[in-house]
C-alpha cells in the first residue's frame, strides 16, 4: 500500500516544481538534505566556472554542510558574510563583495504552487544577492516552505518565520523576541524591512531552485 505522506508530498514537490520551470527556474529535487551537497558539487558546478563563492544567511543551506565542502577546495575563493570577531564594517563590506560572485548560495522563505519565491530581509544583501550581481544563484528549500499563494507566503514569514528569526540571534530586541508573533515594529533591530516576489528567473537559468523533499529551516 502506497505511504500517504510520500505521495503528498512527492505530488507537491512535483507541482511546484513544474511551476518554477515554466517561470524560467533550473529545478533540482533531492530525497534529503544529506543529497544536496552531492548535488550542487558533482551535478551543478562542473556546469559551471566556479572561482569564487558566497552566500545569505539560510538555515537550509547551512545544514547541507556544502560550505565546508567549498573551504576544502583551494581553488574557489570564500567570501565570508558571518565570522565571528570581524567588525560590522568589514561584514557589510563582505556582503557587497558578495554581489560580484560567480556562485551565490542561499534559501527562500517561501516558494508558491505557482513559482513565485517570496522573501523579506533585514539588510537586503540575500535578497539582492537573488535579484542581481552573482551569476549564478542556487537556493536550498524545504518542502515546507511551499505554500498556495504569495498571501499565504507573507503570513507565513511575517507570523511565523520572521519572529522564529529574530529569536535565534541573540541580543535582538524586537518585541517578537517577547511576544513570538510579529508587533510590525519600530525597533532598530527590526528584521522584517524588505520584501521581494521573484515571480521569473532571468536570465533563464540562473536561478536554479533545490527542493528537498524534507522539512528545512524556518
Amino acid at each position: 500500500m502506497p505511504n500517504p505522506m510520500e505521495t503528498y508530498w512527492k505530488k507537491r514537490i512535483e507541482t511546484c516544481g513544474e511551476a518554477l520551470e515554466k517561470n524560467h527556474f533550473d529545478v533540482y529535487t533531492a530525497d534529503s538534505q544529506d543529497d544536496v551537497k552531492k548535488l550542487i558539487c558533482d551535478g551543478i558546478f562542473p556546469k559551471l566556472s566556479v572561482n569564487s563563492v558566497s552566500w545569505g544567511d539560510s538555515l537550509s543551506m547551512l545544514a547541507t554542510g556544502i560550505l565546508q565542502d567549498i573551504e576544502n577546495r583551494p581553488h574557489i575563493r570564500l567570501i565570508r558574510t558571518f565570522e565571528d570577531g570581524v567588525p560590522r564594517e568589514e561584514i557589510i563590506e563582505r556582503r557587497r563583495q558578495a554581489l560580484l560572485v560567480d556562485v551565490f548560495l542561499t534559501g527562500s522563505n517561501a516558494i508558491t504552487e505557482s513559482g513565485k519565491l517570496v522573501n523579506l530581509d533585514m539588510v537586503g544583501n540575500r535578497i539582492a544577492g537573488i535579484m542581481f550581481g552573482p551569476k549564478t544563484v542556487i537556493i536550498v528549500v524545504g518542502r515546507n516552505k511551499i505554500v498556495a499563494g504569495v498571501e499565504e507566503a507573507m503570513e507565513r514569514i511575517k507570523h511565523y518565520a520572521a519572529p522564529l528569526n529574530a529569536i535565534r540571534h541573540p541580543g535582538w530586541k524586537t518585541p517578537c523576541v517577547k511576544t513570538s508573533y510579529c508587533m510590525d515594529c519600530k525597533s532598530p533591530d527590526r528584521i522584517c524591512n524588505t520584501w521581494t516576489i521573484t515571480e521569473k528567473s532571468y536570465p533563464k537559468g540562473r536561478i536554479k531552485v533545490i527542493i528537498v523533499n524534507e522539512d528545512m529551516g524556518l
